[in-house]
């Protein structure tokens, strides 16, 4: 009876056994992996870092060379013959559609056309067709923006270029990183 009993309890601690064996093979093979993992991708290796600062140097480098050119391809003033006085030429654009919007709390309408002037190269009214959508909507804005009572001050027609423009060169400014509009004009001016 004794006998049967020692045997009954070795058959028991045997599979406890191997079960502890078993996890602590696991264990070894997982470490084993890791290990050998991080001494192939040179993780043990000696770094560099001499070559690291190197490198980091030259591409600081080459970005404040990249601003550099940035800025050099800004558009330039178009300087005007002129004996006495250094004077720019004005280059003029016509939007092609009318502007038309409603006034602020009225039935009154106002349809204009807008041309736009500046000092600078043909990239300013390259920027302003690429973004003819976006400046039609910014006039519009400020165009719906203005009440019956404005109509009646003297230099509202000014008041009004003058918003329209500082909208339009904010757009260029956004999108292009440089506006270029001098003035805004009217070409047509019609309210009802």
């Amino acid at each position: 009876m004794a006998d049967e009993e020692i045997e009954v309890e070795g058959k028991k601690k045997s599979p406890l056994i191997k079960i502890v064996v078993i996890a602590l093979v696991a264990i070894l093979l997982l470490a084993g992996t890791a290990v050998g993992t991080m001494f192939v991708t040179g993780f043990f290796d000696k770094k560099d870092t001499h070559a690291a600062e190197q490198a980091l140097k030259t591409m600081e480098e080459g970005a404040a060379d990249s601003k550099a050119a940035a800025s050099d391809a800004s558009p330039q003033k178009k300087a005007k013959e002129s004996p006495e006085l250094q004077r720019f030429e004005n280059s003029y654009m016509e939007l092609e559609k009318p502007l038309v919007s409603n006034l602020t709390n009225t039935r009154k309408v106002i349809q204009l056309n807008l041309a736009i002037m500046t000092h600078y190269d043909e990239r300013v009214f390259k920027n302003a067709k690429k973004h003819e959508f976006a400046l039609r909507s910014v006039a519009l804005d400020v165009m719906r923006q203005m009440t019956e009572a404005d109509l009646g001050k003297p230099e509202f027609r000014k008041e009004l270029a003058s918003k329209i423009r500082e909208e339009m060169n904010s757009v260029l400014q956004k999108y292009e990183d440089f506006g270029g509009i001098e003035e805004v004009y009217f070409t047509s001016f019609v309210v009802q």
